[in-house]
């Protein structure tokens, strides 16, 4: 079956997408509100998309009245962000996030995230997250409907257990974040790998 995503199945295009490109990480974004409350919100149209210097790139929709959601609006306000990776031990909570509360109140504090200060930027990360990314706000694009936002990485944090210290290489083995799978509501987890070698 063909999709003409930009003529008769354009109002496919999301679900469609959303279920072919799987598995996608999960961006767990924190940002400031204007009254220093911390915003919490997943998205899973995200990906790390360089290393020099190190680029993440996430995209916020808008609200269904067709303002920005707050993740997008503090992002472009501060110039900071924290991208916290998600494992299965808190996805519960990380869907809880997804709700639309009022504009400042805190998903933290709303689904009991405790949080912890960043190095070089003001944003907190949470304290709980297996892995976390500090990042500067590069650019912000507009291409139709979506918003890009693409983040510089200064600072990456990682749970002990899951950095080899000789290598300084994760332990993949041991770092299992949960995947996006097809919308609505599926998710999938990452401990089934396996491993293949490139060629010279």
């Amino acid at each position: 079956m063909q999709f003409d995503l930009l003529g008769e199945h354009a109002d496919r295009a999301y679900p469609v997408l959303a279920s072919l490109v799987t598995p996608r990480p999960i961006a767990w974004v924190t940002t400031l509100n204007e009254d220093g409350s911390v915003n919490v919100a997943p998205f899973s149209f995200f990906n790390v998309f360089g290393a020099d210097p190190p680029l993440v790139i996430f995209a916020p929709g808008d609200r269904d009245d067709g303002s920005p959601k707050d993740s997008a609006r503090n992002a472009r306000r501060t110039g900071e962000f924290v991208v916290n990776l998600v494992d299965e031990g808190l996805a519960a909570r990380m869907v809880q996030t997804s709700a639309s509360l009022p504009y400042g109140m805190s998903e933290s504090d709303h689904v009991g995230l405790p949080t912890t200060d960043s190095v070089d930027v003001a944003v907190p990360r949470l304290a709980e997250a297996p892995a976390a990314l500090e990042c500067r706000v590069h650019s912000i694009q507009q291409i139709g409907d979506n918003r890009i936002i693409l983040g510089i990485v200064s600072h990456a944090h990682v749970r002990d257990e899951f950095v080899d210290e000789s290598t300084l290489r994760i332990k993949q083995d041991l770092f299992h974040p949960i995947g996006r799978m097809a919308s609505p509501d599926w998710y999938c987890r990452t401990e089934d790998l396996f491993s293949l070698e490139r060629p010279d």
